[in-house]
């Protein structure tokens, strides 16, 4: 069977060496608007607010230290190499944005709604995803062990090359996602949601095992 790859929308931003650098004030507010810009090699600490707005922005090699940005808008934005880990982005809005090369262990997507999102060889340890509205979406080359994708709306989602060990998908319709190319020795999903769920068939025997049944390997 030909692995169907989903086809996303990238950001529409000009390429970087056109994009302005963008200069914030030390203390991000709720509400702020924050577009056409580049922020670098900078370090965003202990920031809290709610539905800040980021529009054609470029994140390079910037920390996000205990910063909480509930309600965000981000929307043709690029990470890249950046450290997200913990950081909380719960019911955030999200439109064509590309993670790359970044650290976002522990970030939180709590009722996020994503659309044409890219992650791309990104160390995704134990994010959570719950409760999450997600279309059109890429994962390629990423770890997501222990992450949390339950009780969530996928639609058109590739999982390329990943580590889902141990990743939590209960309440979550699998019908037409692919795990084929992704590797995992443990997983949590809801046998009901199982049917139109696409994996190898070496990966059989983690099902199996959900489905209490005992394979026998051996031959007469």
């Amino acid at each position: 069977m030909t692995k169907k790859i989903v086809k996303i929308d990238s950001p529409k931003i000009t390429p970087h060496e056109n994009v302005p650098t963008l200069v914030m004030e030390p203390v991000i507010h709720s509400n702020d608007h924050f577009e056409l810009g580049m922020i670098q090699n900078s370090t965003i600490d202990h920031q809290q607010a709610h539905k800040v707005i980021f529009d054609k922005v470029v994140f390079q090699n910037v920390t996000f230290t205990e910063t909480t940005l509930t309600g965000i808008e981000l929307t043709d934005v690029i990470f890249e190499k950046c450290d997200l880990s913990n950081v909380d982005f719960s019911e955030a809005i999200i439109h064509r944005a590309t993670f790359q090369d970044c650290k976002m262990v522990g970030s939180n997507f709590t009722e996020a709604t994503l659309r044409n999102v890219l992650l791309d060889r990104c160390a995704a340890d134990y994010a959570t995803f719950r409760f999450t509205d997600i279309r059109k979406m890429k994962i390629q080359d990423s770890l997501l062990r222990h992450a949390d994708l339950s009780y969530s709306k996928i639609k058109e989602m590739s999982l390329l090359q990943n580590d889902l060990d141990q990743a939590q998908l209960s309440g979550t319709e699998l019908n037409g996602l692919d795990l084929s190319d992704c590797q995992f020795t443990g997983i949590a999903v809801d046998v009901d949601n199982l049917q139109g769920c696409i994996i190898a068939r070496e990966q059989a025997y983690v099902f199996a095992n959900l489905l209490g049944l005992v394979v026998n390997d051996t031959h007469s």
